[in-house]
C-alpha cells in the first residue's frame, strides 16, 4: 500500500462535512487507499490505515502531551489543579505511570467477571424500557439512551432523581469533544458549565458518601482518596466524570448505529436469533462497521517512524478509527455490514495500554439491549429517516424512528 507525504489540508476537513455525516464511509475509502500516513502540516499527521493505526496506539513512542500549568487567574470554576498548578486530568489522557496508577484503581470495577454480574439488572432495565415503548417510537428516547446512563449511575451509586440531568450533562461535554480544528462554537459554554457541574455534583456526593459509604464505585473510590494521597481530590473528581461520560455517551452510539445497521440489513432483526442469541457477534460487527468513536489523537514523544514517514517528537498523530475499522486487512468485503461475520479485528476501544476500561459493560448492555429487541420487537423496522447528532469524535444518532 501507498504511503502519501502529504495531504492537502482542505481535502481532509472535507472528510467531516455535515452533508457526509451520514455516511462518512466511501470518503475515508478514498482517503484510506492513497494515504494510510499522511503529513497534513508540520508534526500532524493523519494516519487511516489498520496496521499503521494500530501502531500508534501501541507503540510506547507515542502517548500524550504533559498537563498544563494554569495561572490562577485563568483557571475556570471548580477546575481541578494540582499542587504544582497543572490541570488534572483523567487517566484516559495520561502516560505512565500516572495512567497506570489511576486505571489500576478503577479497573477492578470493569472485569469480565465483575461487568457479567450486572446482566441480570442490564436485563429488567432493558426489558423494561422495550416493554413501554409504544408501538412507534425513538429509539434513543426510548431505550439507547435512558439503558447506559441508568447502568453506569447504579454502579456509581448516583441517586436516580438525578440521572437525568446527568445525562444531559454527559451530552453537553460529548459535543466539545471534537478537536480544535472540527470545535464547533456554540459547544464550548454549554461544555464548560456541564464539567463545572459535574465537578461540583461529585464533590458534594463524595462529601455524603465519605460520611454515608455505599455499596457502590463512588463509595470505594472515596475511600482510596481517604486512604493517602493515592487518589487525590482532584484525580477523583475527573475520574467520576470521565466513567459518567465514557459509560454513558459511546454505549448510547453502539446501541443506535446496530439497530440502525441490522434496520438497513435486508433481515432486520433475525440475523441476532430469534432469542437473540447471536447477538454478541453483532455487537462486534457493529464496533468495525459504525464505530462509536471515529477520531482519537497522540503525541509523539520522541522522534519515530510511521509507515514510511519520519516522526519528530511533539507531532500530533490524528487517528481515524473509522477508516482503519474498515482496512480490507480486517477481512473480506470490509465496506458491508454482515451480521454473521465472524468477530473480525478492530480499534472501536483502542489498543494497547489505553484499551477501554468500560470495553466489558459496553459490550454487555449493546448485547442485552439487541437481544431484548429480539424477543420483545422481533418485527422492529425503521418508521422515518434517521438523524445524527452534529459531532465527529463520537458518532452517533439523535433520532431513530421505529415500529413493530
Amino acid at each position: 500500500m501507498s504511503v502519501s507525504s502529504s495531504a492537502d489540508p482542505q481535502e481532509f476537513f472535507a472528510l467531516f462535512g455535515a452533508e457526509r455525516r451520514p455516511d462518512p464511509y466511501p470518503h475515508y475509502r478514498r482517503w484510506r487507499e492513497s494515504r494510510p500516513v499522511a503529513a497534513l502540516a508540520e508534526r500532524m499527521f493523519v494516519v487511516s490505515g489498520l496496521a499503521e493505526a494500530t501502531q500508534v496506539l501501541r507503540d510506547p513512542a507515542f502517548g500524550h502531551p504533559e498537563p498544563e500549568y494554569l495561572d490562577p487567574a485563568d483557571r475556570l470554576p471548580d477546575q481541578p489543579v494540582d499542587e504544582s498548578g497543572r490541570v488534572v486530568r483523567a487517566f484516559l489522557s495520561l502516560n505512565p505511570p500516572d495512567h497506570t496508577r489511576l486505571r489500576r484503581l478503577v479497573a477492578k470495577a470493569f472485569t469480565p467477571r465483575m461487568v457479567e454480574q450486572l446482566a441480570p439488572r442490564i436485563e429488567a432495565i432493558a426489558a423494561s424500557l422495550i416493554d413501554r415503548a409504544p408501538a412507534e417510537f425513538d429509539v434513543l428516547t426510548a431505550l439507547a439512551k435512558p439503558l447506559p446512563v441508568e447502568v453506569i449511575a447504579e454502579l456509581l451509586g448516583v441517586p436516580l432523581d438525578d440521572r437525568e440531568r446527568f445525562a444531559e450533562w454527559s451530552h453537553a461535554m460529548a459535543r466539545a469533544l471534537d478537536p480544535p480544528f472540527l470545535q464547533r462554537p456554540e459547544t464550548v459554554e454549554p461544555a464548560v458549565k456541564a464539567r463545572q457541574s459535574f465537578v461540583g455534583y461529585f464533590r458534594e456526593l463524595a462529601a455524603r458518601r465519605r460520611r454515608e459509604p455505599g455499596d457502590d464505585l463512588l463509595s470505594a473510590l472515596v475511600a482510596v482518596s481517604d486512604a493517602g494521597d493515592v487518589l487525590s481530590e482532584g484525580e477523583l473528581l475527573v475520574t467520576l466524570t470521565l466513567l459518567l461520560i465514557a459509560g454513558h455517551e459511546t454505549t448510547t452510539n453502539l446501541i443506535g448505529n446496530g439497530v440502525l445497521a441490522l434496520l438497513r440489513h435486508p433481515g432486520g432483526l433475525k440475523p441476532l436469533g430469534a432469542d437473540g442469541e447471536n447477538a454478541a457477534r453483532v455487537v462486534e460487527e457493529v464496533l468495525r462497521y459504525d464505530s462509536p468513536v471515529q477520531l482519537t489523537a497522540r503525541t509523539a514523544l520522541r522522534d519515530t517512524v510511521l509507515g514510511e514517514l519520519p516522526v519528530p517528537a511533539g507531532s500530533q498523530a490524528i487517528i481515524l478509527i473509522g477508516a482503519a475499522n474498515r482496512d480490507p486487512a480486517t477481512g473480506p468485503d470490509a465496506e458491508s455490514f454482515d451480521p454473521a461475520r465472524e468477530p473480525a479485528r478492530h480499534l472501536a476501544f483502542g489498543q494497547g495500554i489505553h484499551f477501554c476500561l468500560g470495553a466489558p459493560l459496553a459490550r454487555l448492555e449493546a448485547r442485552i439491549a439487541f437481544r431484548e429487541l429480539a424477543r420483545r420487537r422481533p418485527e422492529l423496522a425503521s418508521a422515518g429517516t434517521p438523524e445524527w447528532n452534529p459531532t465527529t469524535t463520537l458518532r452517533g444518532l439523535s433520532t431513530l424512528p421505529a415500529g413493530g
